[in-house]
C-alpha cells in the first residue's frame, strides 16, 4: 500500500494528514481556508488518492501559512508514499476543460524541484481567498515532493474555473505519473537508474 502520514507543526500552522496513492478518491479535509478545502477534494477525487488532512492555522492574519505549509506537508507526503519509483510511468499530462477555462499540466517526478506557472485572471479573489495563493500552494508542493511540473491556462476568465481546472487536471497528470507500469517489470524509469 502506498500511503504516507505527516505531522507539521510551525508556529504558525499545526497539520495531519494521510494520503494514500492507491486509493478511491475519498477524502476528509478541513484545512480551516473553505475554498482549499474545496480544491482538495477536487484533487482527490480526481487523482483517486485518498487524502485526510486536517490543519489548525492562524487564519486570523491570512490564509497563506496554511495553503504553504499544506502544500509543503502535501508534497513530503507524496514523496515517501511513492517511494523508489520502482515500475511507475514516472511522467503525466493532462489537457482539462472547465466551463471556458482550459488547463494544461504536465509532471515528471524527477527528484528535481520545478515549477513552471501561468495563470492570468482578472479577479484577485475567489471570495476570501487569494487567488495568489495558488501559485504558493504549487510552488510548495513541487518542491517538497522533488517534481517538476508545469500548469498553463490556456484560456479562461473566471478565476474560481481557472484555479479549479489547475488542481483536477494537476491531480490526473499525477494519478498517471505514480501509477505503475507492469511492462517495465519494476525498474526504476530513468537511464541513472534512480530518481
Amino acid at each position: 500500500m502506498r500511503e504516507a502520514t505527516k505531522e507539521r507543526k510551525t508556529a504558525e500552522t499545526d497539520i495531519r494528514l494521510r494520503v494514500r496513492l492507491d486509493g478511491t478518491g475519498r477524502s476528509d479535509i478541513s484545512s480551516g481556508v473553505g475554498f482549499l478545502d474545496h480544491m482538495l477534494t477536487l484533487f482527490a477525487k480526481h487523482g483517486r488518492f485518498d487524502l485526510d488532512l486536517s490543519c489548525q492555522g492562524d487564519t486570523q492574519v491570512d490564509d497563506h501559512h496554511s495553503v504553504e505549509d499544506i502544500g509543503i506537508a502535501l508534497g513530503e507526503a507524496f514523496r515517501e508514499a511513492v517511494g523508489d519509483k520502482a515500475g511507475i510511468r514516472r511522467y503525466g499530462d493532462c489537457l482539462l476543460p472547465m466551463d471556458e477555462a482550459l488547463i494544461l499540466s504536465a509532471v515528471d517526478l524527477s527528484g528535481r524541484a520545478h515549477l513552471s506557472y501561468e495563470f492570468e485572471a482578472r479577479a484577485r479573489k475567489v471570495g476570501t481567498f487569494d487567488v495568489e495563493l495558488a501559485e504558493e500552494f504549487w510552488t510548495a508542493f513541487s518542491r517538497a515532493a522533488a517534481l517538476t511540473l508545469h500548469i498553463r491556462q490556456l484560456a479562461g476568465r473566471n478565476a474560481h474555473h481557472i484555479i479549479e481546472g489547475q488542481f483536477k487536471s494537476v491531480a490526473r497528470s499525477l494519478r498517471t505519473a505514480v501509477s505503475v507500469d507492469e511492462a517495465l517489470g519494476g525498474e526504476i524509469p530513468s537511464t541513472k537508474g534512480v530518481l
